[in-house]
């Protein structure tokens, strides 16, 4: 199988569980919940493991409470999976924000070169983006069940054909450097 095959082949599997994704946002809303707490139950567990051998008390302390906070929020997100679900889709709408503000303030810094409205630009959909969720999580709180759903979604469909037009590119160019 050549390389431009394995690519094309990966992009199509990613739009179809893009597709999949985009069919029940929440049910994957959800399992990204149970997965991000499993991580954290393994991160909290290797955080006092590395704290327990750690020398000096501030450290010692400071990376078993760490990791007792990890194993916390891992328990908290795998035992309640609907409000992990949400905390994490609220992470994502402040991260959406401060991105955001984060763009539209480099932008300003950029202000003279080529990359000053594209930083900019990209800065304020960020902000419209938080502020269609937050309206739609205003109106109906549920609706923040399906954010991680769909924006996995939507990356896993944009993934894919990013793949999908890298292969067709990297195609051509095999089919050039055969000819010369």
């Amino acid at each position: 199988m050549n390389d431009w095959q394995k690519l094309l082949l990966m992009g199509i599997l990613s739009i179809i569980f893009g597709v999949f994704i985009l069919g029940a946002p929440v049910v994957a809303s959800i399992a990204v919940t149970a997965i991000t707490g499993i991580l954290l139950l393994i991160s909290g567990g290797l955080q006092i493991a590395g704290g327990l051998s750690v020398e000096g008390t501030p450290s010692k302390i400071a990376s078993i409470l760490m990791g007792a906070v990890l194993l916390f929020l891992g328990w908290s997100f795998i035992s309640n999976p609907l409000q992990g679900t949400i905390s994490l889709s609220v992470l994502v709408l402040i991260l959406f924000i401060v991105g955001g503000l984060a763009r539209i303030y480099l932008s300003f810094q950029m202000r003279g070169t080529a990359y000053y409205w594209p930083t900019l630009i990209s800065g304020i959909l960020s902000l419209l983006l938080a502020g269609v969720i937050w309206t739609n999580a205003a109106a109906e709180p549920a609706s923040l069940l399906n954010l991680i759903g769909i924006l996995l979604g939507v990356e896993m469909l944009f993934n894919g054909f990013g793949l999908l037009f890298a292969a067709l590119f990297l195609r051509v160019v095999q089919k050039e450097i055969r000819a010369a």
